[in-house]
């Protein structure tokens, strides 16, 4: 059925950054069809949905996501990454089964969908990456994503090691399972950890077999100032460089966080179109540092947006993440350094970069698929809102003001009401399986 949005303020984020006032969407077959104003849908299948006074956007896109941490949000506050991971989230990770996955997913899909994100990239637990494509698949999420990739590493628990043969295997069998279905929604990537977690072995295979297959590869690098030192004792290269010699570079790579790049590891970002994601808030409670975000930019490095895993932001809202991204570099770089629009493309066009969907969304386009999100900016916290649309998204707008969000055309969120989750029983569920999880770490 064709779907008419009318009378909204769009940002096309289309090469020329358009803002049209009082405009309309045109959708049909799951695609944008027209943008302008004054469009009619006509004959029996028609639908419109008048959007008056508030902001037509492209869905947010995460580049950098761990939804089977979401069911630890509040469980690993103050500590430092090293600590966090060892002593809280891989035990967590490590207690999963295939149903607290599935809850897991649900809550994590839920809360992206009420704050106005279409897609992501996720980086999964070991095991059970089944359940995360099911929650996507039913509730119309569209994911990018992977099991994570540990086949060595100090203070793993014996759920989360394996061997690298069996990382691989299991990662292509999930490839082959997910990869490209419902319509392309749903696609796999290659998630290794990190270095610190991966055998040079493991690392190589990732690295071909993610060139064979034509998938994306996933993985951390440079977050945290110790983890880089001990890359350097282990390897001796940084980390950047170390992925590079390995072949994990390219516009087919995202890595997230990377805090502490060198020059010379910046030269091969930039030299080799490797995506960087940029996880503020993050970065920020784990205590690991500010990356120098502008500066990559200014060098021509592409920079999506992320908030990671629940727990360590605590929420998964990428207006906050938006905020924050504008306001954290400015006292080093100046009040110009970060303006609304390179953030609002950070969490747009960059992060359909992220998932290699550049030429599929990110922007509202004709022949783009349909993945739009509405925000009524009419609230206190808001007004006045003047014509400068895109400074009062990237530094006033809240997760709470999405009132309507499509995915491929279809309503996910209508009036800020869940079509395809029922946001009771997924709390419900979150909550019983978060403490089960807790219990059998505990026992």
């Amino acid at each position: 059925m064709d779907l008419l949005l009318t009378h909204g303020t769009v940002v096309t984020m289309n090469r020329e950054r358009e803002v049209l006032a009082d405009a309309d969407v045109l959708i049909q077959d799951g695609r944008i069809a027209k943008v302008g104003h004054g469009l009619k849908v006509r004959g029996a299948a028609r639908r419109v949905l008048d959007v008056s006074g508030q902001v037509v956007l492209p869905g947010l896109i995460h580049g950098h996501l761990h939804a089977c941490q979401t069911l630890f949000r509040n469980h690993a506050d103050g500590l430092e990454l090293l600590d966090w991971l060892r002593e809280r989230i891989w035990p967590y990770e490590a207690a999963h089964d295939p149903d607290s996955l599935r809850a897991s997913a649900d809550l994590t899909f839920a809360e992206l969908i009420q704050s106005g994100s279409t897609a992501a990239l996720d980086m999964g637990t070991v095991r059970h990456y089944d359940s995360v494509f099911e929650s996507a698949r039913d509730c119309g999420f569209r994911l990018t994503g992977g099991k994570a990739m540990m086949d060595t590493g100090r203070a793993l628990p014996a759920a989360l090691r394996e061997t690298t043969e069996a990382s691989l295997s299991e990662s292509l069998a999930l490839l082959e399972r997910w990869h490209g279905t419902h319509d392309n929604r749903l696609r796999y990537a290659f998630a290794p950890r990190f270095v610190l977690s991966c055998t040079e072995k493991l690392l190589k295979e990732v690295s071909r077999l993610s060139r064979e297959k034509g998938v994306r590869i996933h993985t951390h690098a440079s977050e945290n100032a110790t983890e880089c030192d001990l890359v350097r004792q282990r390897i001796g290269l940084d980390n950047i460089a170390y992925f590079h010699s390995l072949g994990i570079s390219g516009p087919h790579v995202t890595l997230a966080h990377c805090v502490w790049p060198t020059a010379e590891e910046q030269r091969l970002l930039r030299e080799t179109g490797t995506v960087v994601c940029h996880c503020p808030s993050s970065n920020l409670k784990l205590a690991s540092g500010i990356a120098k975000v502008p500066e990559l930019m200014d060098a021509g490095v592409h920079v999506c947006l992320g908030a990671d895993g629940a727990p360590c932001n605590n929420n998964l809202d990428l207006f906050m993440e938006m905020r924050l991204a504008a306001l954290l570099h400015k006292p080093r770089v100046g009040p110009l350094g970060m303006p609304p629009l390179r953030v609002l493309e950070m969490a747009t066009l960059e992060g359909a970069r992220a998932l290699g969907l550049e030429q599929e969304v990110g922007s509202l386009e004709v022949g783009k698929r349909a993945d739009v999100t509405v925000v009524d900016l009419r609230g206190l916290h808001a007004t006045p809102s003047p014509e400068n649309v895109l400074g009062t998204l990237v530094h006033a707008a809240r997760a709470t003001d999405v009132t309507h969000v499509l995915i491929d055309g279809r309503p996910v969120l209508k009036d800020r009401q869940l079509l395809t989750l029922d946001a009771h029983e997924v709390a419900e569920s979150a909550r019983k399986h978060s403490a089960r999880i807790v219990e059998r770490v505990n026992a």
